[in-house]
């Protein structure tokens, strides 16, 4: 085939995607037709549509892709650092945006959209977060604080860093919140036991444990809702 005839196929190609996009958002689209937007995004070459079926093919979903380590998706032909780029880029501002619309807010009020936050920042993570979610006297969210990334186990999460950081903070309640990578909720011994030590180191410093949140997939478990606090 004619290169510039090609190229001229593939330019097109590209122009028809984003107008659809600026017309009507994603409705429509096919997960590998986002990811071939994303990969474009940053990186002049002119076609990515083989990269973007190759990639989901890898990694099964639009957010098994996002949440990949920059290794493995440079395993797949076609990816390289300005790839990832435009793969990271978009998932940052996503996060970043979604945790602005929900600070200040109350939680009790807000508690659906808190948890669809949690749920989109944490249920393709393949390592766990442990989340503390800090609140004011008035119940509004004050921040949430990632704390600890890695196997979660009774001695990963060190009350005194807790206490700490809820003292730097001057909030008056907090939630603990931590993801399952396997996609369960069921909580786990460590789960108990750390969600006990917490609660006491708490209680010392006349702060409110609200709940402890597990998710796994778009699941959630609440220990507040199961009587467990």
């Amino acid at each position: 085939m004619d290169m510039t005839y090609e190229t001229q196929t593939t330019t097109g190609h590209y122009r028809r995607l984003r107008e659809r996009f600026l017309a009507n958002g994603l409705d429509g689209f096919l997960d590998y037709e986002v990811v071939e937007l994303l990969l474009k995004l940053a990186d002049p070459r002119p076609d990515h549509k083989p990269t973007a079926k190759a990639l989901l093919a890898r990694f099964k979903s639009l957010g098994g892709i996002l949440e990949a380590p920059p290794s493995l998706l440079k395993a797949v032909q076609g990816v390289g650092d300005r790839n990832i780029f435009g793969l990271r880029l978009v998932q940052a501002v996503a996060r970043r945006y979604l945790k602005e619309e929900i600070i200040h807010k109350d939680y009790i009020q807000s508690a659906d959209q808190v948890i669809a936050y949690l749920v989109h920042n944490l249920k393709n993570r393949n390592r766990e977060q442990f989340v503390i979610i800090l609140l004011n006297g008035r119940n509004q969210l004050i921040d949430l604080v990632t704390i600890f990334e890695g196997s979660l186990t009774t001695s990963a999460v060190y009350p005194r860093e807790v206490v700490k950081l809820i003292l730097e903070r001057d909030a008056a309640a907090v939630i603990l919140v931590h993801n399952h990578p396997s996609g369960s909720v069921t909580p786990s011994q460590d789960d108990h036991r750390i969600t006990k030590r917490l609660k006491q180191a708490c209680q010392s410093i006349d702060v409110q444990l609200h709940d402890h949140l597990i998710i796994g997939g778009n699941d959630y478990y609440s220990f507040a809702d199961h009587g467990l606090l």
